[in-house]
């Protein structure tokens, strides 16, 4: 009789689909797994400190927005916008910035033929909470790592770094 990790030898790694766990893929199917459940808490996070101070009403799509635009305080246009944040499709960033246009969290100046987004005063008083919540919430717990020696700076680095294999990875898959 086999034993279990004979017929499955990846299934002492947490991943989220062993089928793709091969002899040289696991790590990377291990690293997707927690890259999917980070990701999850990562946008469940956004829209509970959101309502936490009393803006329940926007999707995690719409909170990266609205903090991108408010980002060192430059209007920004709708391509800039999805550039930074590495989206393909702008309708949906589109849609983010009428709800946040019509929540007055955002406003538009039209220059030339292009349109330009910032934050209004609103719009930076939310961001400033969202900060004071993320800091007592987040910031403090978020320590722990780099006193067990993980500098999340390197982490988010590497992040970046896999981001670009995914997007080429991407590329290829969709010229087969």
């Amino acid at each position: 009789m086999e034993k279990p990790d004979e017929k499955y030898p990846y299934n002492r790694h947490i991943v989220s689909s062993e089928h793709l766990a091969s002899e040289e893929g696991w790590q990377l199917s291990e690293f997707e797994y927690g890259l999917i459940i980070s990701f999850n808490a990562f946008q469940r996070w956004m829209t509970r400190c959101m309502a936490a101070i009393g803006e329940g009403e926007f999707s995690p799509l719409d909170v990266q927005v609205l903090h991108n635009v408010n980002h060192r305080a430059k209007a920004k246009r709708l391509v800039d916008i999805c550039f930074v944040l590495n989206i393909e499709d702008q309708h949906t960033v589109n849609y983010s910035l009428k709800k946040l246009l019509k929540s007055g969290l955002v406003q538009g100046e039209k220059r030339g033929k292009e349109r330009f987004y910032s934050t209004s005063e609103e719009g930076q008083r939310l961001c400033t909470e969202y900060r004071r919540i993320r800091e007592r919430c987040l910031v403090s717990a978020s320590k722990s790592f780099e006193n067990g020696g993980l500098n999340l700076s390197d982490v988010a680095t590497m992040l970046r770094g896999l981001s670009g294999l995914y997007d080429q990875a991407a590329r290829t898959a969709s010229a087969l």
